[in-house]
């Protein structure tokens, strides 16, 4: 007798599931054979984040596609399917009603004409970027490279592009480590507004285009094509809170089929092979397909992990970013949070995903500034995690100016106060001041918020370390020129004797006094930038950690 169980779902809902479904011994898949076994004992025995992405810390993400093709925001690819929504009134007025322009058409109107990924990735890397990212698919279903198990590709359609292959000769090109992102395994339900209609107006009752198949192509644009392989719907019973995307997790219609599982086992593994990335992200809980069989993710990471140690002497170079991962299997991959921050230091590195502005391009959108990036970063990076940094592009491939911008800025700092960053180690403590003991609600997809709210202050710090050097990054100017520095007070357990401080950017020692009290510096009379202000501390760290 096979005993149903309740899992987690995506959103921290809970699922009904057997133990035949969360169990990996029932699937037979291929994988790169090597010393990763499926099993999240093997993966949290051996694995170990490669020391590159410990010492990189900032990447820059394009989470750019199709849906960027209306300019008009994230989720356009499903907003346009529900009545009343901005994007759907937007989609109607401009494209025309989802019954005859839909998401396939949306795929074929985006051409990325003005892509130049090897100018866009020396942009990137003035920026101060060490790795790069790219979206590979989206919740949409629409792959960005030559896929051998979707059609529905930017080769076939749209561009006409190998866009994966463009972004991975471009970042090898500019000396950056390659990654990409993987959104696609929740396409099944994501898209289950597409079999809707309208429920009043002139067109009310009128489905729109997710029923379609190869046979309704015939004399279209998309004849051959059948549009089953991107909407992914194939009939199944959907979800009746199908309006409603976090009810929808919680209380699906069908769950996905194992074709639709395996087709996008071989997807990924058909992307890992040509490309071979160095990071592969998943906008997953845990595991992708956790919800049918965690089986499909653990034999993925295996092969991920085994394919980097065949190609790499017998050394593992990769990554692997889930999310809402607990404290064992945070030994296996690099836990990431999206948008948000631990309280504290971590054990093991982890990953902030983010962005500065809507996630897909937003015309007009308000975007972060470099001051809060570069002050986000410093948080992170004190905490012993890394930042990968969305900046929006256009549907053609280009920057708007105040992207643009504001990595021009991020780059100015890092060359100033890079070694405070990059190849450092969290310290004992990350940081002190208000914003490092203020009771921060915790946001819904764990952690609390990477952008402060309340402005930071010339009394918040936070403390890396690189060798015997301790870093204090100051996020603001003291308004008297003197900065407390109250972790680091004369005759601490454990440590030394500041023995000299100086400023980065700014030529000379500083003034120093250190009492019981804390280490009191005399900030130099010009300031070396704008945004935050980094004081390189030596003594007080008698050994390298």
């Amino acid at each position: 007798m096979i005993i149903p169980k309740l899992i987690r779902s995506f959103l921290g809902g809970f699922i009904l599931v057997t133990a035949a479904q969360a169990a990996d011994a029932t699937l037979d898949l291929p994988y790169t054979p090597g010393p990763f076994a499926p099993s999240w004992k093997a993966l949290q025995e051996g694995y170990q984040s490669p020391e590159w992405y410990r010492d990189a810390k900032f990447g820059i993400w394009a989470h750019w596609g199709p849906q960027s093709q209306a300019e008009f925001g994230d989720w356009y690819g499903r907003n346009l399917y529900i009545q009343g929504h901005k994007q759907n009134k937007y989609h109607v007025k401009t494209y025309g009603h989802p019954s005859e322009f839909g998401f396939k058409d949306l795929c074929n109107a985006w051409k990325a004409e003005n892509l130049r990924p090897d100018e866009l990735m020396e942009t990137y890397k003035a920026a101060g970027a060490r790795y790069f990212v790219a979206m590979a698919n989206h919740h949409d279903n629409f792959d960005l490279w030559n896929s051998r198990h979707q059609p529905w590709n930017s080769v076939n359609v749209g561009p006409k592009r190998d866009i994966i292959g463009a972004w991975s000769k471009a970042a090898a090109n500019a000396g950056l480590r390659f990654g990409v992102s993987i959104h696609a395994s929740s396409a099944w339900s994501w898209f289950e507004v597409s079999r809707l209609s309208d429920t009043d107006g002139p067109r009310a009752g009128v489905t729109y285009d997710g029923n379609l198949t190869r046979e309704d192509g015939k004399g279209k644009w998309w004849e051959g094509l059948d549009p089953q392989d991107l909407y992914a719907q194939h009939g199944h019973k959907i979800s009746p809170a199908v309006l409603n995307r976090k009810e929808a997790w919680k209380n699906p219609g069908d769950l996905p089929s194992p074709a639709y599982s395996r087709k996008f086992y071989d997807r990924v593994r058909d992307l890992v092979e040509v490309y071979n990335p160095d990071i592969v992200y998943f906008d997953d809980s845990r595991v992708p397909l956790e919800q049918v069989n965690e089986g499909y993710g653990l034999h993925i990471f295996a092969d991920v992990y085994n394919r980097s140690i065949a190609r790499n002497g017998g050394i593992n170079q990769a990554v692997v970013n889930t999310k809402r991962l607990n404290e064992d299997q945070r030994k296996a991959l690099v836990y990431d949070f999206e948008v948000g921050v631990p309280r504290g230091i971590l054990p093991e590195p982890w990953q902030v995903d983010a962005c500065i502005g809507a996630w897909h391009y937003l015309e007009g959108a308000k975007y972060k500034s470099a001051e809060q990036v570069v002050r986000a970063l410093s948080d992170v990076v004190s905490k012993n995690g890394n930042l990968l940094l969305s900046i929006p592009l256009r549907a053609d491939g280009t920057l708007d100016d105040q992207g643009r911008k504001i990595l021009g800025s991020v780059g100015d700092w890092l060359r100033t106060n890079g070694e405070a960053i990059y190849a450092t180690r969290p310290w004992t403590r990350f940081g002190e001041g208000p914003s490092s003991e203020a009771d921060i609600p915790e946001i819904a997809k764990g952690g609390i918020p990477l952008y402060q709210k309340a402005p930071y202050t010339a009394q918040d710090i936070r403390f890396t370390k690189r060798g015997t050097t301790l870093y204090a990054i100051v996020m603001d100017w003291p308004a008297d020129g003197r900065v407390l520095l109250r972790s680091l007070p004369s005759g601490a357990q454990g440590q030394n004797a500041a023995s000299k401080v100086r400023m980065l950017g700014s030529e000379g020692e500083l003034r120093f006094q250190q009492t019981d009290k804390g280490l009191s510096v005399e900030m130099p009379e010009k300031r070396p930038g704008d945004i935050a202000y980094v004081l390189q501390i030596d003594g007080v760290l008698a050994t390298a950690p």
